[in-house]
């Protein structure tokens, strides 16, 4: 892999077989990333091949004057196009989506009834199911998207693989998005402390859920519980924000 900052520049007689040589381990750590939150049915090499597309499809569209590294850009590419494709799949099925809106609407109305964070047990009792059921369509929530902060921060995450366009935001735009920024900063902020450290070990050190149960003393499943439950909070949180 190239080093961070380089500036590809695409006057450099370089084949697309260069190309993916080069780069193929940023399509594989991206695919891999995203693969941790998939259900046990999506391959890996269906992934990287999607993303080696979207590796392609921005050698052909970067612009080097724009100022972002190709690395940035084709990993935003890259990204997008995994997204696209899995989500062409169609695989979640409708009830998987309601149970998730139904959960973060529960714990809206018990952290504006309270004042506090809702826990699994208060979330449980408020829907009428047992906690071990909440658990599981906690599960079920957390192979049924894609969550990353890139996704929230985009504002929008029905279309990740929107084409990126180079030409600058405009003002309105601009200040949505700090707004934004600054709004799921204050969010995650918020979030109870066991949370905001999985999100982190997560998003920040690249852990996958097995290494941070390792770190925690808990089980992947418990992991994926915690994480689950975060991005539903976040959503809560920044309901606003959001088209759901």
């Amino acid at each position: 892999m190239m080093p961070k900052g380089y500036m590809y520049n695409r006057s450099e007689t370089e084949s697309q077989a260069d190309l993916i040589e080069r780069y193929a381990l940023l399509v594989k750590r991206i695919a891999h990333h995203l693969l941790a939150r998939l259900p046990a049915n999506i391959l890996l090499e269906d992934l990287i091949q999607s993303g080696m597309i979207g590796l392609l499809e921005a050698a052909r569209k970067y612009d080097a004057t724009k100022g972002a590294s190709f690395e940035t850009y084709a990993g935003i590419r890259i990204r997008g196009a995994i997204i696209d494709e899995v989500r062409k799949g169609d695989w979640t099925p409708r009830s998987v989506h309601r149970n998730s809106r139904r959960i973060t609407s529960t714990m809206q109305a018990i952290e504006a009834r309270t004042g506090r964070d809702a826990q699994d047990v208060d979330v449980a009792r408020e829907m009428g199911v047992e906690l071990d059921e909440y658990h599981a369509l906690l599960k079920d929530a957390a192979s049924s998207r894609l969550f990353s902060f890139d996704e929230m921060l985009e504002g929008n995450d029905d279309s990740p693989g929107e084409e990126v366009s180079h030409e600058g935001p405009s003002p309105d735009d601009e200040h949505q998005q700090s707004s934004f920024k600054k709004a799921l900063v204050e969010a995650i902020s918020n979030l109870p402390e066991r949370e905001q450290l999985v999100l982190s070990l997560y998003y920040d050190e690249e852990l996958n859920l097995k290494e941070i149960g390792q770190v925690l003393g808990v089980s992947e499943s418990r992991i994926s519980q915690i994480h689950s439950q975060a991005a539903l909070r976040l959503r809560s949180k920044l309901s606003s924000w959001s088209a759901e």
